[in-house]
């Protein structure tokens, strides 16, 4: 539960909702509450989310609104499992089956109907309450009203049978279905489960176990090998490596020492660490992204606002289908009523659309919970269905295609010394250095396997370089303007293509020259690859950086660039490329890029797992540094796409097929009701298949 303002949101559990007429009744009756200004419904997640002043609409009343309409709603998201519900299935499961032994016996018809009319009561005892209550509160076609009129018909028909093996499968065919779609809402839930409930702090000069919920900020906690961490922190002792899989899906763990940032739920694979606790417990990322996802699954795309939008129209006018087919052959054409009735009451079966609608939601949310599994935190089904028609993707420079920290480009040595030489000079001098240049060159130097021994006298000179003496010698490194000297025609070859120039000498003489530059992130290459083949008609980086650098970037990747651009530019190339390709992704870090991020159709921020405002504020948060998972992601997109547009023709074409055999003659009550349950059960399973890897 949270606040906005002087309006409250909570979120509810609900039991028995098991279709897309169950959520709008649900929808129109909390929304009509004073008080409430906004109701989402998921039907695969099972969940009832509602805005509203706590004074005006208090929980309580919510829930019993919610229970007027025949379904149970509590704030407590753990699902409970329906033993009575089940327990009733089979007893009516066993009663039908000694109905049809009996007839097969040669017993006498009445005790065969008995069974069967026992079955009917045991198995149609909660559709029929439901019908009930949707003719009461607001008269609505939904599914429990269209099954208890079928089986009821059937009853008064003398076919007690096949109105018993109406509510059975009915039944069978919703336990089924929430069976299966439960394996999407579990899924989020148990990322949940990986942060242990209780946790070593050390407290008073030694160790102290205690839950992990009541862990202050500032607390050390202490987190052994193979044990998972249980807050979200600082390293503040101790080396190891730690398996982050479940936050940023990187398969390989990350070597974790003093400064660097754990998640709760992360795994300590080899040494003991100790961290100190920077986030309470329902306030970790781990559990912010579960709230995101669950908040996304409220979000309909526009794939299921238009089955929704369908599913509307198609329930009314087949069931008035079915009224004429009962009709007019029996009132104006001499036809026997009692078997227009059975083909009507068939129709009806056909009428509901649950198979229809189900098959959008449960994609989406088994798409969405193997995005978050690998990494990619995607805020709504709206953002992953837009990935599927991406044709340009404008990116960020700096913490984007490079890792945003400089780097050692290019060495030359100068005047007849070698490259070994020029480092280990250069390295003596920059050890000491606070500018990132400066210690991008000690870097490099140490990587080449050079140490030597710090400079004497060093004195760091503002704006300019450094100085000091190595080996006896006064030696300089800094930027060109320090040498009063001819420059050499490399110096010119290096800022040409966008490098920093960092030369060193001592002040007669130059020994070399270093291009340094923003480190190109690894893999962006491949990843923009990657783009291309899947279908990304237009790369462009936007940067605010110079020409130079700017061109050197997206020379090396292949891609376009405008460089030397102010916020206000960038949004208008966004813009500009909106009108010649449709839908544009903004890729960014989600804290320098928020207005491009907000323009943009797809806001993705990289590397968002320990950052808030990305977390916050994206769209679409890559919780690593990893540019190739916006690739996965295109895919992913299409792939659900691929699968929601089969589970809707499938679908329609049973529908359609059993429309036409009801309104003939040629289908039987149970054949209807087994081939929409059967249909249902199909979609879902296709839908859960999206729960895979990538």
């Amino acid at each position: 539960m949270d606040r906005r303002g002087t309006v409250r949101r909570t979120r509810l559990r609900v039991e028995g909702m098991d279709c897309p007429s169950c959520a709008a009744k649900i929808e129109s009756r909390v929304g009509r509450i004073p008080g409430v200004s906004e109701v989402r419904v998921s039907v695969a997640g099972g969940t009832l989310a509602v805005w509203h002043d706590p004074e005006l609409a208090p929980g309580g009343e919510i829930a019993r609104a919610v229970g007027a309409l025949g379904y149970r709603a509590e704030e407590s998201l753990e699902e409970r499992p329906r033993r009575a519900g089940v327990a009733s299935l089979r007893l009516a499961g066993v009663l039908l089956a000694l109905g049809f032994g009996f007839g097969f016996a040669g017993a006498p018809g009445w005790v065969g109907d008995g069974a069967f009319a026992a079955a009917l009561v045991l198995a149609g005892l909660p559709i029929f309450r439901r019908a009930w209550l949707a003719v009461r509160n607001r008269f609505a076609l939904d599914m429990n009203v269209l099954m208890s009129l079928a089986a009821v018909g059937a009853a008064g028909l003398g076919e007690w049978a096949e109105g018993a093996l109406v509510v059975f499968l009915f039944a069978v065919g919703n336990a089924l279905e929430e069976r299966a779609a439960g394996r999407a809402r579990r899924s989020i839930r148990e990322l949940m489960r990986l942060s242990p409930e209780r946790a070593c702090v050390l407290r008073g000069g030694g160790e102290e176990e205690v839950p992990a919920g009541e862990l202050r900020l500032g607390d050390v906690i202490v987190v052994r090998p193979g044990e998972r961490i249980a807050a979200d922190g600082v390293v503040v002792g101790g080396v190891s490596a730690v398996d982050q899989s479940p936050i940023t899906g990187e398969s390989a763990p990350v070597i974790r020492r003093e400064g660097d940032e754990v998640f709760a739920g992360t795994i300590n694979a080899e040494g003991a660490l100790e961290v100190r606790v920077t986030r309470r417990a329902g306030e970790t990322t781990i559990s912010r992204i579960v709230r995101m996802v669950e908040e996304a699954q409220e979000r309909r795309a526009p794939a299921q606002r238009f089955v929704d939008r369908f599913a509307r129209y198609y329930t009314p006018l087949v069931a008035a289908g079915a009224a004429l087919v009962f009709l007019v052959p029996s009132f104006f054409f001499g036809g026997a009523w009692d078997e227009w009735f059975y083909r009507a009451l068939v129709l009806l079966v056909i009428a509901c659309p649950c198979a229809l609608v189900i098959s959008t939601p449960v994609s989406i949310i088994s798409s969405l919970t193997a995005a978050t599994r690998e990494g990619a935190l995607i805020k709504g089904g709206a953002f992953l269905e837009a990935f599927s028609g991406l044709r340009a993707v404008a990116l960020d420079k700096t913490g984007t295609l490079t890792a945003g920290r400089p780097a050692v480009t290019e060495v030359v040595p100068l005047n007849g010394a070698s490259e070994e030489q020029a480092l280990e000079l250069a390295a003596a001098l920059e050890d000491r250095s606070q500018h990132p240049v400066g210690r991008a060159i000690a870097e490099h130097a140490r990587r080449q396997g050079i140490v030597p021994e710090p400079a004497a006298s060093f004195t760091s000179l503002t704006g300019l370089g450094v100085k000091g003496v190595v080996g006896g010698r006064e030696l300089l490194a800094g930027s060109p303007e320090l040498f009063a000297i001819p420059l050499p025609p490399e110096v010119e070859r290096l800022r040409e293509r966008g490098d920093t120039v960092v030369l060193l000498g001592d002040g007669r003489e130059l020994i070399a020259a270093f291009g340094v530059a923003d480190a190109g992130r690894e893999g962006a290459a491949e990843s923009v690859a990657a783009l291309r083949r899947s279908g990304v008609e237009e790369i462009v980086m936007l940067t605010g950086d110079g020409e130079r650098v700017a061109r050197r970037v997206a020379e090396g990747l292949g891609i376009g660039y405008r460089a030397g651009l102010l916020p206000e530019e960038k949004l208008a190339e966004l813009r500009r490329l909106r009108e010649r390709h449709g839908p544009v992704a903004m890729v960014g870090d989600g804290i320098n890029d928020a207005p491009a991020l907000a323009e943009a159709d797809i806001g993705v921020a990289m590397g968002a797992a320990g950052t808030d405002v990305a977390l916050e504020s994206a769209d679409v948060a890559l919780m690593r540094d990893d540019l190739s998972q916006l690739a996965r992601l295109v895919e992913r997109s299409r792939r659900t796409m691929r699968v929601i547009w089969q589970n809707v023709v499938f679908s329609i074409g049973v529908k359609a097929v059993f429309l036409v055999l009801g309104a003939m003659g040629m289908a039987d009550l149970w054949m209807a009701i087994f081939a929409d349950t059967g249909a249902m059960l199909l979609v879902i399973a296709n839908g859960l298949r999206l729960l895979r890897r990538s």
